[in-house]
C-alpha cells in the first residue's frame, strides 16, 4: 500500500499508542482521522501535529461503549475524507481486576471498548473499503497469549483480538488484509512506578522495555506488506518465549 495521500482511522488516538500511531502516519503524509472520546485536547493536539508535518489531521469524537457508534463513525470519515483506506482498532481500557474483584460493569466496559467495538468498526470499515480493499489493524496486547491473574477480564477480551482477526481476514479476502499486534510493555499503566519497569526489563529476554515506536514499525509494516494478512506480530521484547 502507497501511504502517503491515503485515508487512516486510528481509534483511541488521543493518547499513548494510538496517538503515537496516529503521527507516524501523519507524518508519512496519510490523511488521519485522530478519533477520541475523553482526550480531546490530545487528539486536537494530535491532529495540529499531523497537518504541521505535511499530513492531515481531523480529530473526531465518537463513544465506542455505545454499539450503535461505528457505522456513524465511519461514515462521517469516509464522508470528510472522500475515502477510508485503513482502519486502526487501537481504543482499549486496562483495568486491574483480580479475580475476587472483578465487577459486572468491569468486565461488560472492557468487552464493549477492547473487543465489541473494533468488531463493529471494522465490519463498518469494510462496508465502505468494499471491493477497492483497504486494511484493518488490530492492536492486541501480550495479555492475550499470556494468563495475567490480575487482568484476567482484558486478557480473554484480547484473546479474543487475536480470534477475531484471523476470522475477519479470512471474511474480507482477497479485498481488505486484516492483521493484528500485540504489544509487550512497550507503554506501562501509569499507575506502575520505576520498580515495575525494572522488574519488566529484567525479565524480558532484550532487558530493556520497549516504546511505542516499536508498535509504530510494526504498523507501518503491515501496511505495506502485501502478501500477509490473518497475522499476529507480538512485539514485547521476547516475553512471550521466556
Amino acid at each position: 500500500m502507497e501511504l502517503r495521500a491515503n485515508v487512516a482511522l486510528v481509534t483511541g488516538a488521543g493518547r499513548r499508542v494510538g496517538r503515537a500511531i496516529a503521527l507516524a502516519l501523519g507524518a508519512r503524509g496519510m490523511r488521519v482521522a485522530v478519533h477520541y472520546h475523553a482526550s480531546a485536547d490530545g487528539a486536537q493536539r494530535a491532529a495540529e501535529e499531523i497537518t504541521a508535518a505535511g499530513g492531515d489531521g481531523w480529530p473526531i469524537a465518537a463513544d465506542l461503549r455505545d454499539p450503535l457508534a461505528a457505522e456513524p463513525l465511519m461514515q462521517r470519515v469516509a464522508e470528510h475524507f472522500g475515502a477510508l483506506d485503513v482502519l486502526v482498532n487501537s481504543a482499549a481500557i486496562m483495568l486491574r481486576t483480580p479475580l475476587d474483584t472483578v465487577t459486572p460493569q468491569e468486565w461488560d466496559e472492557m468487552f464493549a471498548i477492547n473487543l465489541r467495538a473494533p468488531f463493529f468498526c471494522a465490519r463498518a470499515a469494510a462496508h465502505i473499503m468494499g471491493e477497492r480493499g483497504g486494511v484493518i489493524i488490530n492492536i492486541a496486547d501480550l495479555a492475550g497469549l499470556e494468563t495475567w491473574p490480575a487482568y484476567i477480564p482484558h486478557g480473554i477480551t484480547k484473546a479474543g483480538v487475536l480470534q477475531m482477526t484471523r476470522a475477519l481476514a479470512r471474511a474480507l479476502a482477497p479485498s481488505i488484509r486484516v492483521n493484528a499486534i500485540a504489544p509487550g510493555a512497550v507503554l506501562l499503566p501509569e499507575s506502575w512506578g520505576t520498580d515495575d519497569a525494572a522488574h519488566l526489563a529484567r525479565t524480558t529476554p532484550l532487558k530493556r522495555l520497549g516504546s511505542p515506536a516499536d508498535v509504530v514499525q510494526a504498523v507501518i509494516y503491515l501496511l505495506q506488506a502485501d502478501y500477509v494478512t490473518g497475522e499476529t506480530i507480538v512485539v514485547d521484547g521476547g516475553r512471550h518465549i521466556r
